[in-house]
């Protein structure tokens, strides 16, 4: 992006978003962004950047990511230990320098991305510390890393089913829950076509705005009465499109958590 617009990168990671890209990384520049290689449409990238280029030069380029040394990318680059509200803290193995904390959650990076640095995670956890898991059954849809699931479980969640479409998602999940001695956590590779008659207490949903929507039904179908979810990804002007469909299926809006624009938001099913 010459020159660098801030309003015109935050536009463009709200619409990516809105395409299933679940991972950015700002720079001086612009951004990077992530998603599976099977939603990859160069034909969208180019729309986007025909429809907001004017005062800015806007280019884009791909790169298909194969395994690497993910330790070693992250450590130089992204990762750095995380605390949330003083209560929580997010490592990695090869993080020596982090304060001491009720709950530690130790990420081993691979390819799959969730590390709870980005706004959403963040405050989907926040969230988390206010929610009683103590023997609950918890949902997490499209679970990354595992982060959320490991932490419903170190809060006390009796049964946890962390469910990504994403092949690597679901291999970091199963080190990471033995990693964090959280055996509770049952993974699944897939989408929520998968849900089947469990019934749950809390689901968490950190996605994007288009699959929540999508999805929804099939979210408050296995929702107990009286169940909560949490769900995040998306922007606060995309709550008026998602707040109505939630009504509908008999949610109720509790409250929100805003931050650099990303929202999370707490229903509860009636």
């Amino acid at each position: 992006m010459n020159p660098f617009e801030e309003w015109i990168r935050d536009v463009l990671m709200a619409e990516m978003a809105s395409a299933g890209y679940d991972t950015f990384v700002e720079n001086d520049s612009g951004f990077e962004a992530y998603l599976s290689k099977e939603y990859f449409l160069p034909d969208f990238l180019d729309s986007l950047l025909e429809q907001y280029s004017g005062s800015s030069q806007l280019k884009w380029s791909s790169e298909e990511i194969e395994a690497r040394n993910w330790n070693e990318e992250w450590e130089k680059n992204y990762f750095k230990p995380l605390v949330i509200g003083n209560d929580v803290v997010v490592r990695a193995p090869f993080h020596h320098d982090y304060p001491a904390c009720k709950h530690e959650i130790i990420i081993e990076p691979n390819m799959a991305f969730g590390t709870g640095n980005h706004e959403t995670t963040s405050q989907v956890m926040e969230f988390m510390l206010e929610i009683d898991f103590k023997d609950k059954s918890v949902l997490d849809m499209g679970c990354g890393t595992g982060i959320l699931a490991i932490l419903a479980g170190q809060l006390g969640a009796h049964t946890i089913t962390a469910i990504d479409i994403d092949h690597w998602a679901y291999e970091a999940v199963v080190e990471n829950s033995v990693l964090n001695n959280v055996p509770q956590i049952k993974a699944i590779r897939g989408d929520a076509s998968l849900l089947g008659d469990e019934m749950f207490d809390v689901v968490l949903a950190n996605i994007q705005k288009n699959i929540i929507l999508s999805d929804l039904p099939a979210y408050v179908k296995v929702m107990k009465p009286g169940a909560v979810i949490v769900i995040s990804g998306f922007y606060e002007d995309d709550l008026a499109d998602i707040l109505p469909v939630a009504n509908e299926l008999g949610l109720v809006f509790r409250k929100k958590r805003v931050r650099n624009n990303w929202t999370a938001a707490l229903l509860e099913r009636q």
